[in-house]
């Protein structure tokens, strides 16, 4: 028998106090799947492998969910307190595959799993005291404590899967079988694979903000398409059927390989998927917790390159267009099945946990001629993802989706056998690098031409935040005003000479979408740029890596100018020595640290907690070493309560100003070189302008 599962809770409901029952329910049952995935590891050791190069350790995957709810629940102020500082530093952002280099964790500490057990007690009792206690209004609204607790645990579903696709790759000596995850024992000959013909119609895809079931970011809005007739396979590609690409030269044959499909091939040298193994000429497979002779009748488990691979193999030998379904292809024939996971008494697939800890035969589950168009294994799809039309971030979780719409990441479609909640619904929405490895597969679609019928990728930001923000960092200035950023890099680096900075490694603070960080590369061995919202450094990441950034920006009432710069147009000819990190500015994670000079961009205003910000940012500069603060001063109770702020309170009937009580953390330690102001002027629309008057100071280290 399988873990069972309960199903996602609706937002509705008429009793508070049942709704709150449910809900913590589906947090514990989140939790103890969690608990007891982990539980098969039956070493310490072996939480701190690294099977897979490009991924943490299974230690910092074990931390990170709980971890995921204290950073939320601190920046929606549901809770004032952390519960362990450290760790919810270093577990807090993971990684998305941005290269295939291998990943550096040369500066991570990792804590003990005991202390990291310890810390999951912590965690799940004040999530079931926050429940009990939680005012509930219904229906549940994202603004809700509810919300949160339902992000959390779909969060932790979703780390459900990829740390078992880690588990996967470790030695099966470090894992231990049990009852609750025992893999399927049916294995023969696959079915021969047809094509079955799928009717075309106009389509509107997305969910409603009316829907019952939690949701992420990007599966809100609408995007309406005119679907053209296609015919997909019946079954997933089958081990057996893709053995005969492998056996007729297809991993060796560059020409069936993209460009970088090509260039995956050469790094990773690959022969054959990842979870088969050849021993004496024999083929076997790995699953989570055995390894069998290659069940033939299985879905393959590839990446996208290597889906992509198989179907241009397929169309030289046939002469026909093969191709992977597109995210609507794939609706088309998810509409076959009328019910969901809130609603279906039995999984119309191998899914969410009720049946195998592992794939079966291709020709199990049928609806309508076709097989498996749930569950087995994810489906890639041709289709980057991309926002719907009407897409809204959540303020609590902006770097959920937004990093992904690069057109570098490609939708999976109908879950595996583990996914579970969110995963399993209709509407879900999951997108990986196309050489990331899931519990993911394929069938292939044979079509009249090269056409897709895919949602494009708007490759124009248009966030009204972020858009802002470019224009700021990389417009010409406005009302005669220089460029602020640029401003203040000149006066930095008029600073750095005149008081003989070293110059090895800088930290900008709050550096947004990159002005300043890519103005003062040249004179560092390093820079780490870092600011709390993903959806202002993937812009600097673009830039550096050499593409154009477009945006958008309110010209008068609905008409919008459009924008493109690239470093190239700034004078900017290279900016490797940049590294553009996610973090939190009161919470920093060690390795950040040994700086000469750091900038502090406006996060005195910006974060929850600005005195453990100034601890924090003194701790990790040198001796003598230069900290640049800029800030208008502007605190405001919806970002920090009144008792953490520096200034504009009185004190004993007294004015305390923002100054001061930096003046007041900092005068043991640093010494006062000089202070300026500097106008910082952000067009809102072509004629209407935010102008403020930031405060630059610079300090000393005294040591």
């Amino acid at each position: 028998m399988t873990q069972p599962q309960l199903k996602t809770p609706l937002l509705t409901g008429e009793d508070a106090t049942a709704k709150r029952a449910e809900l913590k329910a589906y947090f514990l049952n989140s939790w103890n799947t969690y608990e007891s995935l982990f539980s098969l590891i039956n070493n310490d050791d072996a939480f701190y492998k690294r099977p897979e190069p490009l991924r943490h350790p299974l230690i910092f995957y074990y931390g990170h969910t709980a971890t995921f709810y204290i950073n939320k629940l601190m920046l929606g102020k549901f809770i004032n307190h952390r519960i362990n500082e450290k760790l919810e530093a270093i577990c807090a952002v993971g990684v998305d595959e941005m290269s295939w280099d291998d990943l550096n964790s040369e500066h991570y500490d990792w804590p003990s799993v005991d202390e990291v057990r310890e810390y999951r007690q912590q965690v799940s009792a004040l999530i079931c005291k926050l429940i009990d206690d939680m005012y509930l209004p219904l229906p549940i609204e994202q603004d809700s404590l509810a919300w949160i607790i339902l992000m959390g645990s779909e969060h932790e579903r979703i780390h459900l899967e990829t740390s078992s696709v880690i588990m996967r790759m470790l030695p099966l000596s470090d894992l231990t079988p049990n009852e609750h995850w025992k893999s399927c024992s049916d294995s023969g000959t696959a079915p021969i694979n047809q094509v079955l013909a799928v009717e075309g119609r106009d389509m509107s895809l997305g969910k409603q903000a009316t829907d019952r079931t939690y949701g992420w970011d990007n599966e809100y809005g609408q995007a309406t398409i005119s679907l053209p007739a296609f015919k997909a396979s019946q079954y997933l590609v089958s081990n057996q059927e893709f053995l005969s690409f492998v056996e007729a030269g297809g991993y060796q044959t560059p020409s069936y390989w993209t460009e970088e499909g090509q260039k995956w091939l050469g790094y990773k040298q690959a022969k054959m998927p990842r979870f088969w193994v050849e021993d004496g000429g024999q083929y076997y497979q790995r699953n989570l917790l055995d390894q069998m002779p290659l069940p033939l009748n299985w879905p393959v488990e590839v990446n996208y390159l290597e889906a992509k691979a198989f179907c241009n193999w397929k169309a030289a030998q046939t002469g026909n267009v093969v191709r992977l379904p597109t995210e609507p292809e794939w609706y088309a024939m998810r509409d076959f099945i009328d019910v969901d996971l809130v609603n279906w008494s039995e999984a119309p697939g191998n899914t969410n946990l009720e049946y195998y800890a592992s794939s079966c035969p291709v020709d199990r589950f049928e609806t309508n001629g076709f097989f498996d168009i749930v569950g087995n294994v994810w489906q890639w799809t041709e289709s980057p993802i991309d926002a719907f039309e009407g897409f809204e971030v959540h303020p609590l979780y902006d770097d959920f989706s937004t990093p992904t719409f690069d057109g570098k990441h490609n939708l999976i479609k109908g879950g595996s056998w583990i996914s579970t909640g969110n995963e399993a619904i209709k509407s879900s929405r999951y997108a990986f690098r196309r050489h990331f490895f899931q519990h993911a597969g394929f069938r292939y679609v044979e079509a009249q031409n090269e056409d897709l019928p895919i949602i494009p990728v708007n490759k124009f930001e248009n966030n009204t935040d972020v858009c802002q923000q470019l224009s700021s960092h990389y417009g010409k200035g406005a009302l005669g005003f220089k460029n602020y950023q640029v401003a203040l890099a000149e006066k930095v680096k008029h600073w750095l000479s005149k008081y003989d900075a070293k110059k090895t490694k800088l930290l900008d603070l709050g550096c947004c979408v990159g002005r300043t960080s890519f103005e003062l590369s040249p004179l560092f061995l390093h820079v780490d740029g870092v600011d709390f919202s993903a959806r202002y450094i993937q812009h600097g990441v673009q830039l550096q890596t050499g593409e154009k950034v477009r945006f958008e920006t309110i010209n008068e009432g609905d008409i919008v100018d459009y924008h493109e710069v690239s470093l190239s147009d700034l004078g900017i000819t290279s900016a490797d020595n940049i590294a553009f990190s996610q973090g939190d500015a009161s919470n920093l994670k060690a390795v950040f640290n040994g700086y000469d000079v750091v900038i502090a961009q406006q996060v005195l205003e910006k974060c929850y907690d600005p005195k453990e910000f100034m601890k924090e940012a003194t701790s990790r500069i040198n001796k003598s070493g230069l900290l640049v603060l800029a800030s208008d001063y502007q605190f405001n109770n919806e970002v920090a309560m009144k008792e953490k702020w520096l200034g504009g309170i009185k004190v004993n009937g007294e004015n305390v100003f923002g100054f001061d009580g930096v003046n007041l953390l900092l005068a043991n330690t640093f010494e006062l070189l000089e202070e300026t102001e500097l106008p910082q002027v952000v067009a809102t629309t072509k004629r209407n302008f935010k102008v403020s008057n930031k405060h630059i100071s610079i300090w000393r280290h005294r040591g």
